[in-house]
C-alpha cells in the first residue's frame, strides 16, 4: 500500500513548516515530489525536481524531511509565509489572556451589597476570567475567621453554575481569600475603531434635547411690548416769568 503524504503544508505541523527547507538548501540526492496541485510526480534526483519547480516560477519546499525519501512539493513560498503570518495576526487578534479578577468582601457585609458582588462576579466568570475573593478582616473581626469561612462559601455556592473552587479559602494575615475558575471559554475581544464603539455598531445620531427637570425651571420668556404714544398732546412747559 503507498503511503499517504501530506498535500500541503497546513496539514504538517505550523512549527516545523516554519522551517522548511527549500531549493539549494535540500541536500539530500533524490526526493518524491508534488506538483502544486498536491499530485505525484515519483521519485527523482534533488537537482531534476528543482529545474522542474523553477521553470514553472516555483519553489522546492521539502514538505516531510523525515520521510524515505523525503518529500518536496512545488511552492510558492513567499506567498506561503505572507499567508501563514497572516493567519497567526488574526488568530492572535482573536485571543483573549485570561484575566484575574478581585472581589472584596467584608464580615459585614449587607445583603444587598453582597448579591451586587455575585452579579459582578458572574459577569466576569462569563468572560472566562478566574476570580479571587477576599474576606478583609478589621480589629476584633480577626477572631472570628468562621464567619469569613462561611461567607465564602456562601459565594461559592451563589456562582456554582459558573465556576469552580480553584483554590478553598485561605487565611493570610488580616484577610481570607478564595479563588475560582471559570467553566466557560474566554471570550475574544471585540475589535473597536478609534471612537470606541464596535466595528459593526452604527454611530449615534446627534439629538439636541433638554431635560425635563431643567425645562421646567427654566423662566417663560415674556414678550417685549413697544410703548404706544399717548393719545393726548404733551403739554409744553411755559416759560419761567410767565
Amino acid at each position: 500500500m503507498r503511503a499517504a503524504y501530506p498535500t500541503s503544508l497546513e496539514q504538517r505541523d505550523p512549527v516545523i513548516s516554519r522551517d522548511l527547507r527549500i531549493n539549494q538548501m535540500i541536500r539530500v540526492p533524490q526526493v518524491r515530489v508534488l506538483d502544486e496541485d498536491g499530485s505525484q510526480l515519483g521519485v527523482m534526483p534533488t537537482q531534476q525536481a528543482l529545474a522542474m519547480a523553477q521553470e514553472r516560477g516555483l519553489d522546492l519546499v521539502e514538505v516531510a524531511p523525515t520521510a524515505a525519501p523525503p518529500v518536496v512539493k512545488f511552492l510558492d513560498y513567499g506567498q506561503y509565509k505572507y499567508e501563514l503570518t497572516k493567519r497567526e495576526k488574526e488568530a492572535k487578534r482573536k485571543q483573549r489572556a485570561v484575566e484575574f479578577k478581585e472581589v472584596r468582601l467584608t464580615p459585614k457585609i449587607g445583603i444587598g451589597d453582597f448579591e451586587t458582588k455575585v452579579h459582578r462576579a458572574i459577569e466576569f466568570l462569563e468572560d472566562g476570567d478566574r476570580i479571587k475573593v477576599t474576606v478583609r478582616f478589621r480589629g476584633r473581626e480577626l477572631t472570628h475567621p468562621e464567619i469569613g469561612r462561611n461567607l465564602l462559601a456562601k459565594f461559592g455556592d451563589a456562582v456554582k453554575d459558573h465556576a469552580v473552587i480553584d483554590r478553598t479559602p485561605a487565611l493570610e494575615g488580616k484577610s481570607m481569600f478564595m479563588t475560582l475558575a471559570s467553566v466557560h471559554k474566554p471570550k475574544p475581544h471585540e475589535h473597536r475603531n478609534q471612537a470606541g464603539r464596535p466595528d459593526d455598531a452604527e454611530a449615534p445620531v446627534a439629538v439636541d434635547t433638554v431635560d425635563s427637570a431643567e425645562a421646567a425651571d427654566a423662566p417663560e420668556e415674556t414678550p417685549v411690548v413697544a410703548p404706544t404714544p399717548s393719545a393726548q398732546p404733551a403739554v409744553e412747559a411755559a416759560p419761567a416769568g410767565e
